[in-house]
């Protein structure tokens, strides 16, 4: 089992930036695949935002490149630094987790609102 640590959200404005962070506890660094987000805006299907592999290989919805920039802080944990955030971009952020295994684990959620 894996307890993803979630921290940063909150509110900001259009043009505004915030940064996420997602630490990983029980998982051994070399069987971490990916770690990175998703969010769920209401009414929709949760979505990738950004991952990063193991190995340092990033990816990004086309919705976010440029503005968002995913990092390792350190091997277990990962942040997301948004800028130029947009009222599109309000949504439950998810830490997510795949071990080598193929098993997955998600964060709680963290929410960020972006006023226009």
């Amino acid at each position: 089992q894996e307890r993803l640590q979630e921290s940063g959200g909150g509110l900001v404005q259009a043009g505004g930036s915030l940064r996420l962070s997602c630490s990983a506890s029980r998982t051994i660094v070399s069987d971490i695949n990916t770690m990175g987000w998703y969010r769920q805006a209401p009414g929709k299907q949760r979505e990738l935002v950004a991952i990063i592999s193991g190995g340092g290989t990033r990816n990004y919805a086309d919705s976010v490149k440029g503005r968002f920039t995913i990092s390792k802080d350190h091997a277990k944990k990962v942040s997301l630094q948004m800028n130029n955030l947009k009222s599109e971009d309000t949504a439950i952020y998810y830490c997510h987790l795949s071990r080598d295994s193929g098993q997955e684990y998600w964060g709680q959620g963290t929410q960020v609102t972006v006023s226009s």
